[in-house]
């Protein structure tokens, strides 16, 4: 189990190490390139859908956005939290997944040899989305007064993915 915060802000990690491992290597390659007008409004564009993308998929019911207001609104409370629920530690450190970054970063190098070197800064589009989402579930934690967790418990069959909640005061282990 891992807070739903931490594997946001996780992502957002992941993805800096991604891009710091290919950037270099891209522009030494290609060399450094020079950011004209339109490539610096693409970037801020982009930037702004992938913000955009990110509030709407956190704030909304329809699958086709995200929808994951649903599975916050149906989000069940942790039976037995104690037996389930790791340290704060222990959950950033589950959050962090080697897969993802590779999955940044293999197109990153790919993109920024092959195509153009600005094309090694094209994971920045999950930055923005990632930390809305956020930022948008931590005030949706505060607001209602719990911790929201993500994974599988076993003795909780809520299908893949389920969300559970229990209390900010609840103890954790560590």
């Amino acid at each position: 189990m891992v807070r739903y915060v931490h594997h946001e802000l996780a992502a957002v990690v992941e993805v800096g190490v991604a891009m710091a491992v290919t950037a270099p290597v891209v522009f030494g390659v290609r060399g450094l390139p020079q950011a004209d007008s339109g490539e610096v409004f693409l970037a801020l564009y982009l930037a702004g859908v992938s913000a955009l993308f990110g509030l709407l998929a956190v704030s909304t019911r329809p699958w086709w956005l995200g929808g994951e207001k649903r599975d916050l609104e149906s989000a069940v409370p942790l039976t037995d939290p104690k037996a389930v629920l790791s340290a704060p530690r222990e959950s950033m450190r589950r959050s962090f997944h080697g897969s993802f970054i590779v999955t940044v970063g293999l197109p990153t190098l790919a993109f920024g040899l092959l195509w153009d070197p600005w094309g090694a800064a094209w994971g920045i589009v999950f930055i923005p989305e990632r930390l809305v989402k956020g930022v948008y579930v931590s005030f949706w934690e505060r607001r209602h007064g719990v911790l929201l967790w993500r994974g599988r418990v076993e003795e909780q069959p809520l299908g893949k993915g389920q969300f559970l909640y229990s209390s900010p005061r609840q103890t954790t282990p560590g």
